[in-house]
């Protein structure tokens, strides 16, 4: 899978368009996820940040995911657990979840591309 990786450049012009600060905290939570193909939780992003910015909060880090999703700088790959998972690969793919482990992977099929939502399904969105 051609997996492209966004720049800094990236969420930084993303986050003027958006009139988001660029901040040295949601630089560095960018910078966590652009290289993790783990699709890391909230939680796991957390810790890795509270390493290098002690006093940041757990709410700040929950809400600059949630804020990048917004402006289209994340994605997000929902769990069977209802947790919320980030992803930062933009290009089309889907995902598999395990539900023992919780390991989400990526993959791409051209089939899975096509496949029509059932209006069923559509309209509960």
């Amino acid at each position: 899978m051609k997996k492209q990786i966004k720049s800094i450049e990236f969420l930084t012009t993303r986050c003027k368009e958006h009139n988001l600060r660029i901040t040295p905290q949601r630089t560095a939570i960018y910078k966590a996820l652009q290289n993790d193909r783990s699709h890391p939780s909230a939680d796991i992003v957390y810790k890795i940040i509270k390493a290098t910015f002690p006093n940041i909060s757990f709410d700040t880090v929950n809400r600059t995911l949630l804020s990048f999703v917004d402006i289209g700088v994340l994605k997000i790959a929902e769990s069977y657990n209802r947790q919320k998972r980030f992803d930062p690969n933009l290009e089309r793919h889907h995902h598999l979840s395990c539900i023992k482990c919780g390991k989400i992977i990526d993959f791409e099929n051209k089939d899975f591309d096509e496949l029509k939502i059932p209006n069923s399904i559509k309209n509960k969105q």
